[in-house]
């Protein structure tokens, strides 16, 4: 990460560090004014009606956070799509596909079959990947998510999620989660862009849960929110697969040395996770969110391949890397969540999936 933007992010997310930042936070606090302004007017537009929502004929659960940044959205979508489906219901996920390069209104990522139809640089890596992991349920991609909540309609489904849905109000959602990271929930406490708040912290009273994401000892409970908190950490799947997906067994890495690479919004998070994994001789590689693996990036991977045994990444990387032709092997290992107390999420899905209309 260049000097100058791990600077910015240490100021949003801690505050000002040094004089730079300092002048850089007071410049921008009158920006965050405004728009935490215009932020307040857009959400009582929609709540009082002069702004409408569509309603779709299903029930629509929303995933989403108040913060920019990775707070665990895809490993929270894959778990709610792997319990609703296990009931029996017929659910899709809707996205907006961030990063993706489709040009239509709204295109489907998977077949019935679960055949995928577009690629990770298509449709964007993160609704690939759930469609991927999920190939009997239905993944659409919408600029304007409407569209794709229409499409979920059209094709008969019973329950549609919204990923990262808590600030598209033009579509009315029957449940409101929101994910906040357990060590840092808020950044510095400033909306955009003096802070990491996509709103002011009022609009955390529109969700029906919070989940606290990497919570720990240290975490605490959200500010000004009364509702139901539930706590989760991150945690790798207990097997490794290459890149093709073919499950490697643990004698293939247990004392080999290992460059492990990532471009997720926390890296650091990834290769801690390795090491309490039973990797012990790592070289880290951070790399930007959402990377985009061309040449450049694929030829310093390349660069630093020398003096290892294998390169291990994440399931969101590797939904990128299909033509990578490396010198050594390349594994890939996904993430889930894991809860303290799941009952009160468990409650809620099968209430609202009691009501499908």
């Amino acid at each position: 990460m260049n000097g100058w933007r791990s600077d910015y992010v240490r100021m949003a997310t801690e505050g000002p560090q040094t004089t730079w930042s300092s002048l850089l936070y007071r410049g921008l606090c009158p920006l965050s004014f405004l728009y935490g302004l215009v932020m307040r007017v857009r959400s009582n537009l929609y709540r009082t009606g002069l702004k409408t929502s569509y309603q779709a004929s299903v029930p629509v659960i929303s995933v989403g956070n108040v913060v920019v940044g990775g707070t665990g959205k895809t490993p929270m979508i894959d778990f709610l799509v792997r319990y609703i489906s296990g009931r029996g219901i017929r659910c899709a996920v809707v996205s907006r596909g961030y990063g993706g390069s489709y040009h239509q209104d709204v295109a489907k990522v998977n077949n019935v079959d679960g055949t995928l139809r577009m690629t990770a640089a298509e449709s964007g890596d993160e609704p690939y990947l759930l469609a991927k992991r999920n190939p009997g349920v239905p993944v659409y991609v919408a600029r304007k998510r409407k569209f794709g909540v229409q499409a979920a309609e059209r094709d008969g489904v019973q329950l549609i999620l919204l990923d990262d849905g808590f600030q598209h109000l033009a579509v009315h959602r029957d449940v409101d989660i929101v994910l906040l990271d357990g060590k840092r929930p808020f950044g510095n406490g400033n909306t955009l862009p003096a802070g990491m708040l996509r709103e002011p912290l009022s609009a955390l009273q529109r969700a029906d849960m919070v989940v606290m994401t990497r919570s720990g000892p240290e975490s605490r409970s959200p500010l000004h929110y009364n509702g139901p908190v539930l706590r989760s950490r991150h945690q790798l799947d207990k097997t490794m697969t290459t890149l093709e997906g073919v499950v490697v067994p643990e004698t293939d890495f247990i004392g080999k040395s290992c460059l492990a690479f990532a471009g997720i919004a926390r890296p650091e998070e990834f290769f801690k996770s390795l090491r309490s994994f039973g990797f012990c001789n790592i070289e880290e590689l951070s790399l930007a969110d959402h990377q985009e693996y061309n040449q450049d990036i694929l030829n310093l991977l390349l660069g630093s391949c020398d003096n290892h045994d294998l390169m291990i990444t994440t399931e969101k990387d590797a939904v990128k890397l299909s033509t990578a032709d490396f010198p050594i092997p390349c594994y890939q290992i996904g993430v889930e969540l894991v809860f303290d107390n799941i009952s009160p999420l468990v409650s809620l899905l099968d209430e609202i999936m009691a009501q499908r209309r």
